[in-house]
């Protein structure tokens, strides 16, 4: 069967189109985003069942390179790549994690947690980078003169774009917001080989940046201003709908910065409901910082427009983003799935990724500010506690110990809820007795 993908302009006044193979990021003839469009009506020619047979097939397996949770979606992804330019380290595939303890403290009884930082680089990332470095793999097979490729990063994209790179032998650049993303994070890329230049300003700077020196088309853009990405990010909703024996939550929860991931879940739902496999249309939340909320602040207006914000710093550094993007697509999305946008402070970030943990997550802050967002919209009513919910946690917790450090040490600028400080004995088996005996008095080992 032949299938076709290509780059279209998002402003439905224009929709330009452009072969996948241009470098191109903005349309030349109204300067829009652009977005991946395929041929549905080929894709029809394969019924609903059929498709979730193959996936079904293909999940998880050792098929190069079908078993990633991205590729196996090859048709649905990039239908003309050669699987010999696919670089994949079988991301996707990972955990939907039934918080049933969490669930239970918040009187949610079907909350999942979809755990995308069990990945190769520990963060969703990976499932966008898998198909924007093989394209680029792709084109330079095809003579396309790409030397190296470069992206702004608050980290977890800069750490996916470098081991990516270093699997393709294609060099990777990065620019960082200096002193603003954790150690975890900045050696990633320094390990896989990328050139780092650390930059005295915030991510919106290096995005600034990062623009101008992608002008000189020997160099790629890989930030998700690039809808090659977003194609690979899209998969995340197709998962979860297929982990569930293809049964749609009635709730996604996602934190947004940049909100290229919230245009992708969407995206990814949006094309499953085309093509017959959504039972059912779910509603996206969105989750911010408060400290750096644009798309909040645009919701409270009913998303008349965005008005770029000075992003103040906060712990969930990977959102602190105050000019995202893709904006226009992610608005979209909420629009179509009936969306909420909600925000949280630093210590309700804070506290809910520490009650997280106490259920037994290990929680990156990120995913603080969505779960402080259920609780919100939990209290306010906003959220129906019998449906189906879905947090999806976009990192992995270790990637930020220094965060939990502080936290448990009382070392923020609050006191945290659920502090759990370490109780400092000598080797003495007396004075671990007398330690047990008044802590095991003053609360039950799995109170919260």
């Amino acid at each position: 069967m032949l299938y076709r993908a290509w780059f279209e302009c998002i402003n439905i006044e224009c929709r330009e189109t452009y072969p996948l193979n241009k470098i191109i990021y903005n349309c030349t003839r109204c300067g829009s985003l652009l977005e991946v469009k395929h041929d549905i009506k080929a894709l029809k020619r394969r019924n609903a069942e059929s498709w979730k047979a193959l996936f079904d097939k293909r999940y998880k397996s050792n098929e190069w390179p079908y078993g990633s949770g991205v590729w196996g979606k090859k048709e649905w992804v990039l239908p003309n790549i050669d699987n010999q330019n696919i670089v994949s380290m079988y991301e996707g595939g990972t955990n939907l994690f039934w918080a049933e303890r969490l669930g239970k403290i918040l009187g949610v009884k079907d909350l999942w947690i979809k755990l995308c930082g069990n990945s190769h680089t520990g963060s969703f990332k990976d499932l966008g980078m898998t198909v924007l470095v093989s394209q680029v793999k792709q084109m330079i097979s095809e003579g396309v003169p790409i030397k190296a490729v470069a992206c702004a990063s608050t980290g977890d994209t800069s750490a996916a774009l470098a081991a990516y790179c270093a699997a393709a032998g294609i060099q990777p650049i990065v620019l960082l917001p200096k002193g603003k993303i954790s150690i975890a994070q900045l050696i990633q890329p320094i390990s896989n080989g990328a050139l780092v230049l650390s930059l005295d300003t915030d991510f919106d700077g290096c995005m600034k940046i990062v623009k101008e020196i992608t002008k000189d088309e020997t160099i790629y853009l890989a930030n998700s201003m690039n809808s090659l990405r977003i194609e690979g990010q899209k998969t995340v909703g197709i998962e979860i709908v297929q982990q569930f024996d293809w049964e749609c939550p009635d709730v996604f929860i996602i934190p947004g910065g940049n909100l290229g991931n919230v245009a992708a879940l969407g995206k990814g739902l949006i094309m499953m409901q085309e093509l017959g496999l959504l039972n059912k249309k779910p509603r996206i939340v969105v989750a911010q910082a408060e400290r750096a909320n644009p798309l909040y602040r645009a919701y409270l207006r009913g998303f008349d427009r965005l008005i770029p914000i000075k992003a103040k710093k906060t712990l969930a550094s990977a959102i602190q983003i105050g000019n995202p993007v893709s904006y226009e697509k992610a608005v979209r999305v909420l629009k179509e799935f009936n969306g909420i946008v909600v925000d949280a402070s630093e210590q309700e970030l804070a506290d809910a990724a520490a009650l997280g943990d106490k259920t037994g997550m290990f929680t990156c802050p990120h995913t603080g500010v969505a779960l402080a967002g259920l609780i919100k919209l939990l209290k306010e009513d906003k959220i129906d506690r019998a449906e189906r919910i879905v947090v999806i946690s976009t990192a992995h917790g270790l990637k930020f110990t220094d965060f939990k450090v502080k936290y448990h040490e009382g070392r923020l600028n609050f006191t945290g809820t659920f502090i759990n400080k370490p109780i400092y004995l000598p080797p003495s088996v007396k004075a671990v007795k007398k330690a047990l005996d008044s802590a095991l008095k003053e609360r039950r080992i799995y109170d919260v």
